[in-house]
């Protein structure tokens, strides 16, 4: 990881990117918002495309706020909606961000063509962009390998008769790559698996440009002391003791059955407090088990707005992170940078193949364990409350500063501009 940075300026200046994440201001913090930022601060006009999801019953519309211009487009229904409708929106997505395009920004010329994934299937949208500006650069943000992610956790099948989706998607996936002048990977192991499984690929292509954050005012011990009053008063939460925190997606991604084996196992502890706060398909799977044990240490509450979710982790102790053991991709959970921030160690239960607890251990601000036998989560509980939680927490937020705010991820793009 490379721990300082050095100021780049883009010569070239519009940047257009597209995302699935709604995106209607910049004000709001996020991976994508937080560097689109930087890129406003830096001098760039910013262009953002984004779904207006069939539910919210709005049009396609173009307007400007934060700096920057946004392009919210019809869609159907792309997240929390069933399989089918999922799968066609997804498919459609890129002929109707094209469509919108044409319509509203037809004249404008662009520079940097950035986009992320997921989807994998913007490949016409980019494609009628470098059409339009031949001189401009592809640039793919990859946070997801699909379909490989959803063969792993037996989503869909690679094999037999039924691998047709797998195939098409596949499909989709190679020429997502190939049309991408540089790939941004979340981590080395990310790197290293893009290389190993599409060895069509340049090595001077990919690189590691990381989920990141912009830093706000760092957290002192008297406001963590003021929050804790705030969460045992709203929520009941006990502060006399370390609370351990998992906020975040509750789906099938997350190993939930492991992590309500965990919470089986220790839900009768003395010595801290287990917090779960999401949302997700397996969601109920947790309150279900919580309404059956609620005289434990442990609480499970939806989803929540972002400012009092803020608040409820900058008043916690210890960050933990949960993946499915059968993943052969290693996933990176942006959730880490919340957790870091706030100076928490962090506990990663996830498959061997990625490398986040890995990290995390060899930088000495957490612990990692294969999320297979609970009894090895428990060990792991164990050994954090007998270490140094804020000394750990203090590596944690130092290792952020020097590798994961959003100059890192901004520097790692642009510099292939400035030849």
């Amino acid at each position: 990881m490379v721990s300082k940075q050095k100021k780049i300026r883009l010569k070239s200046k519009n940047v257009i990117f597209l995302t699935m994440v709604p995106s209607s201001s910049l004000s709001e913090r996020g991976i994508y918002t937080d560097l689109l930022r930087h890129f406003v601060a830096n001098g760039h006009k910013v262009y953002v495309v984004y779904p207006y999801e069939r539910r919210l019953g709005k049009a396609t519309e173009a307007y400007e706020v934060d700096g920057a211009h946004f392009l919210g487009v019809k869609t159907l229904n792309l997240q929390k909606t069933n399989v089918a409708e999922k799968g066609i929106g997804q498919v459609l997505v890129e002929t109707l961000f094209k469509k919108a395009i044409k319509k509203y920004w037809k004249n404008e010329r662009f520079d940097l063509i950035l986009y992320s994934t997921p989807p994998i299937t913007l490949t016409g949208t980019i494609r009628y962009l470098k059409k339009n500006n031949p001189s401009a650069k592809t640039y793919l943000l990859l946070k997801d390998i699909f379909p490989q992610n959803a063969v792993d956790i037996a989503m869909i099948p690679n094999t037999g008769l039924k691998s047709i989706l797998y195939k098409f998607f596949r499909n989709k996936e190679k020429e997502l790559y190939k049309i991408s002048d540089c790939i941004g990977c979340m981590s080395p192991a990310n790197v290293d698996y893009l290389l190993s499984h599409n060895p069509e690929l340049s090595k001077d292509k990919v690189e590691v440009a990381p989920n990141s954050l912009e830093l706000v005012d760092e957290i002192i011990d008297n406001d963590r002391n003021v929050l804790r009053e705030f969460i045992n008063s709203k929520y009941n939460i006990p502060i006399d003791k370390p609370i351990f925190i998992y906020g975040g997606n509750l789906g099938r991604p997350q190993g939930i059955d492991y992590l309500v084996k965990c919470l089986e196992i220790n839900k009768h502890r003395k010595d801290c407090y287990f917090v779960v706060v999401g949302n997700g398909t397996e969601y109920q799977k947790l309150v279900t088990w919580s309404q059956n044990n609620q005289d434990g240490c442990v609480i499970v509450m939806p989803g929540m707005p972002k400012d009092d979710y803020d608040m409820l982790v900058r008043a916690c102790d210890v960050g933990l992170i949960f993946l499915d053991h059968r993943f052969t991709i290693p996933n990176y959970p942006s959730r880490l940078l919340s957790y870091m921030e706030n100076k928490m160690p962090v506990i990663c239960a996830t498959d061997v193949n990625t490398d986040i607890g890995k990290i995390a251990a060899a930088n000495g601000y957490g612990y990692w364990c294969e999320s297979v036998k609970p009894e090895d989560f428990t060990a792991l509980v164990d050994k954090m409350l007998h270490s140094d939680i804020q000394q750990m927490g203090q590596k944690a937020y130092n290792f952020l500063k020097a590798n994961y705010q959003v100059e890192h991820t901004y520097n790692a793009i642009i510099k292939h501009f400035n030849v």
